[in-house]
């Protein structure tokens, strides 16, 4: 059984991270969307919210499982016997990062292999935080993240530790 791991923060995971894990489930026999705890990026929802809300997403999908982790990508590659991590590619721009990201990742773990996936054309300006900004903003982010994401968004920004700073 071929495993791939698809790592990333998810918060909010958007219509393109499921697109990506729809055509991960074409090439792979098993699909792990690992979510990590990420606490240095300042998450907008807790990790359970965000394990939540991608099993809500991909629940249609058998060959897909989510779960947390709080470890090196590498070793819980190893724990969950996968051959591979994908990682989408929007631009060029991604691409040096996620580049030095292979290279160590294959440093600490000869084993690791990465797969890079372009988004389709539609998704290709796609971000978690692109995403943020305009529901943030009160903007419609119906065409960006499914139902259950929207309605989450909405109810996490309207809340009173919004923090928002009366401008704009």
């Amino acid at each position: 059984m071929r495993t791939v791991i698809y790592p990333g923060s998810f918060d909010p995971v958007t219509n393109g991270h499921l697109d990506l894990v729809h055509r991960a489930t074409h090439l792979f026999d098993r699909v792990i969307v690992g979510v990590a705890r990420s606490e240095n990026k300042h998450p907008l929802f807790s990790l359970e919210e965000r394990v939540g809300l991608v099993r809500r997403s991909v629940r249609h999908l058998p060959t897909v499982t989510v779960e947390g982790f709080d470890c090196l990508l590498v070793d819980y590659l190893d724990q969950q016997g996968a051959v591979a991590i994908i990682r989408g590619l929007r631009a060029v721009s991604d691409f040096e990062f996620e580049f030095q990201l292979a290279l160590m990742n294959r440093k600490l773990n000869a084993r690791c292999e990465t797969i890079y996936m372009t988004p389709k054309e539609t998704y290709a300006f796609l971000s978690s935080s692109i995403v943020k900004e305009i529901a943030r903003l009160h903007g419609d982010v119906s065409a960006f993240v499914p139902a259950h994401v929207k309605k989450a968004l909405k109810n996490k920004l309207s809340g009173p530790s919004e923090g928002r700073t009366g401008k704009g």
